[in-house]
């Protein structure tokens, strides 16, 4: 999808869930990560996630199309546009709007443990994050920990 194809179903979108014509611009903008858009209060235009429509579809496009045009019309009409206001809560929830995006990091997100063990005792260490082994040493015999490998896991 364009984003003359964006602006396009912007534009549908707004006619037929707001009754109101959607007159700015609207783009892909890659460099979002944990929003699915962003409406800029200078010049109106709306900037979209492009990895909200190719994970997710369209139905999940269209609802933060949704989204994002309750913001855009509450502040052309002067009223309340924030996240936190009732009236941008109500519009949202009349036309079946996202309030919050999907994450889309999670889908192939991995975490690694560091394994450590006690060269005296032979206890197994798992840890997040890294260990100084000259620093620290065993919670059981006191011995000294040495690194053994990394284990990556799943955290969905």
């Amino acid at each position: 999808m364009t984003d003359q194809e964006l602006t396009q179903l912007i534009k549908k979108v707004s006619q037929e869930y707001f009754g109101k014509p959607f007159l700015h611009q609207a783009n892909f903008n890659s460099r979002l990560r944990t929003t699915g858009g962003r409406f800029h209060l200078k010049d109106r235009h709306i900037d979209i996630n492009p990895k909200m429509y190719q994970v997710y579809g369209e139905k999940v496009l269209i609802g933060i199309i949704k989204h994002e045009l309750c913001h855009y019309h509450l502040y052309n009409a002067g009223l309340p546009s924030q996240h936190r206001d009732r009236q941008f809560k109500v519009l949202l929830q009349q036309v079946g709007g996202l309030r919050y995006a999907p994450n889309v990091n999670q889908q192939n997100h991995h975490k690694k443990l560091h394994v450590y063990q006690c060269s005296n005792c032979h206890r197994l260490y798992k840890r997040v994050r890294k260990l100084n082994t000259r620093r620290y040493v065993c919670g059981k015999c006191h011995g000294k920990l040495k690194f053994i490998k990394d284990i990556e896991i799943s955290a969905c």
